[in-house]
């Protein structure tokens, strides 16, 4: 039995898939790779098929018409036999060793009969033209190598938070919460990593560098001005975020202040993208947006607004704005995002 399913939504990505899927073979017995071709128009598809050829064992080559990245996934989850689930973006890569000692370490939990529910690793901001590369860990939050609960869990500071090149889910938590991604929409990683996370009882925290995420490039979704173009997707993102759940019944609470830090985290980055284009229709939607937040659920609203990034990110006035702005400026150098 495959303990791992890895998803690939791939679309147009020929000049990379071949790189991400090798550094997938390399990592050993016990991993199902599935290859989503979300209707490339390159050689993408072709690129698919030569791997599940060649590995009929090991790779599954999946092709449909172009459903965006959320599409792509949900056909991956759809078509996975594996006990856990992780997602691979087509233009970045793993580390072979470390993604072979997870598996080796989630095998060991299935044949103990005990069920992780979220599986943890660091991973690297792999950045086009840096050779210092920012790693993105947990420790000091997450207790290392041991089964955990929330309550064990420290605080996440600001700009610490779980990404989708982080976690691994156990399949049945996904199917249990009912996750379908958005089609046509950038930026629904951050709905995957966080509808699942009221159905999470059980943590498991390896610091290993399994993840490459390779940014820097210009046609990236997530560079900032093809975020900021396409305001209005991520802007759905975040209030699909904060509609989906009631974080006030939320059960734990630490699991409770952390969903909040999450919301939190993306309703400043759509804040600062909508202050970055700083125009009279921009400003209002950011309005808009913490009116819709205060109105749908006070509570969130205060607590929100209390936090550090929360209370930065609404300062008022021109001056204000320029602050705002400046701090965020400060965060991308520190941690290395786009």
């Amino acid at each position: 039995m495959n303990i791992l399913s890895v998803v690939v939504p791939s679309f147009n990505t020929e000049q990379y898939l071949s790189n991400c899927i090798t550094t997938l073979l390399d990592s050993g017995d016990g991993i199902e790779i599935l290859i989503v071709n979300d209707g490339s128009s390159d050689g993408t598809g072709a690129i698919a098929d030569r791997f599940a050829e060649k590995y009929p064992e090991k790779v599954k080559a999946i092709h449909q018409i172009n459903k965006g990245h959320g599409g792509a996934v949900n056909t991956g989850i759809a078509n996975a036999s594996g006990k856990y689930i992780k997602v691979v973006d087509s233009d970045d890569w793993v580390n072979p060793e470390a993604l072979k000692s997870v598996v080796s370490k989630l095998r060991d939990f299935t044949e103990m009969g005990k069920e992780i529910d979220m599986f943890l690793c660091d991973f690297v901001y792999d950045k086009l033209g840096e050779t210092k590369k920012k790693i993105m860990h947990y420790r000091g939050i997450v207790p290392e190598n041991k089964i955990v609960s929330w309550n064990e869990l420290g605080r996440f500071r600001a700009g610490k938070y779980i990404l989708m090149h982080s976690v691994i889910y156990r399949r049945d938590v996904l199917i249990t919460c009912g996750l379908k991604l958005p089609e046509h929409t950038f930026y629904v990683d951050n709905i995957f990593v966080y509808m699942p996370l009221p159905y999470v009882e059980t943590i498991y925290y390896m610091s290993i560098c399994v993840y490459h995420y390779f940014i820097g490039r210009d046609e990236q979704s997530v560079n900032e001005k093809n975020m900021i173009r396409r305001i209005d997707q991520q802007l759905r993102v975040n209030e699909l975020m904060l509609y989906h759940t009631d974080l006030k019944n939320i059960k734990g609470r630490k699991r409770q202040r952390y969903m909040l830090h999450y919301l939190t985290i993306i309703t400043t980055v759509s804040s600062v993208l909508l202050l970055k284009i700083g125009t009279k229709e921009a400003i209002g939607k950011k309005k808009m947006l913490w009116r819709s937040i205060r109105k749908y659920n006070l509570w969130i609203n205060f607590r929100m607004r209390l936090s550090l990034v929360g209370s930065v990110i609404n300062l008022p006035g021109i001056t204000g704005r320029k602050i705002s702005l400046l701090v965020y400026k400060k965060a991308q150098q520190k941690v290395g995002f786009n």
